[in-house]
């Protein structure tokens, strides 16, 4: 890679380590004193398991500077969720008390984050390690995926109330709401159409630097015979 190019990237490489830290350090608050230790546990796994992850395809194959940011948001509001449980956050708490509602909506902003953080990291995959181009096609994936990926979530929180009785309550943040699940997978498709429809032409521009610098095989041109 050629200096200007390395000159371009050392402020998105900076970026993502203030990101990372900022998670790391949410991620520590989040684990003073929280409500219920078993949804703790629960709710920041998926921290904990993939920011290694992202550090590693970071810096191997190079990440978006749109998708580090969702990350770290994603990451903030799990944390959020998971130190005072969804049930009791005390911003779901004002905007009940503003609204008249019945329940504590801040699992509901978990649950559009868990359509539109994943259409991105659908986007992002998708382009870079398969053939499809912008389109129609790759609309349909951005959204599907994600909403896919929401119907195996509701299926984990199952396993965890039949394997855990009341002790997964906390965890599952129903409220009393028989149509939870349904009213989670709905705000994820949500989500990820809102994601798609909004971010789809400024992610490809991003996009289009990393194949540039990185290209997958497929973008290769045949050789000759």
């Amino acid at each position: 890679m050629s200096r200007p190019s390395r000159d371009r990237q050392r402020p998105l490489a900076i970026g993502g380590w203030i990101a990372a830290s900022i998670v790391v350090g949410v991620t520590l608050l989040s684990a003073i004193a929280p409500a219920d230790w078993l949804t703790w546990w629960l709710e920041i796994a998926w921290v904990i398991l993939g920011l290694p992850v992202v550090v590693w395809v970071a810096r191997t194959r190079g990440i978006t500077a749109m998708l580090v940011v969702l990350l770290m948001l994603h990451a903030i509001v799990l944390a959020v969720g998971a130190h005072y449980t969804y049930e009791h956050v005390p911003l779901g708490e004002w905007v009940r008390a503003w609204t008249g509602s019945e329940r504590n909506n801040f699992d509901r902003l978990g649950h559009l984050m868990q359509g539109f953080v994943p259409a991105i990291i659908a986007r992002e995959l998708l382009r870079r390690t398969s053939p499809i181009a912008p389109g129609a096609w790759l609309c349909i994936l951005m959204i599907a995926l994600p909403v896919a990926f929401s119907s195996c979530f509701e299926m984990i929180e199952w396993c965890a109330a039949v394997l855990l009785g009341s002790s997964a309550d906390a965890y599952l943040g129903s409220q009393g709401d028989t149509w939870d699940a349904q009213w989670d997978m709905f705000c994820a498709l949500i989500g990820a159409t809102a994601a798609t429809l909004t971010l789809s032409a400024g992610h490809e521009r991003q996009v289009a630097q990393l194949l540039r610098a990185n290209p997958p095989s497929h973008h290769q041109a045949p050789r000759s015979r």
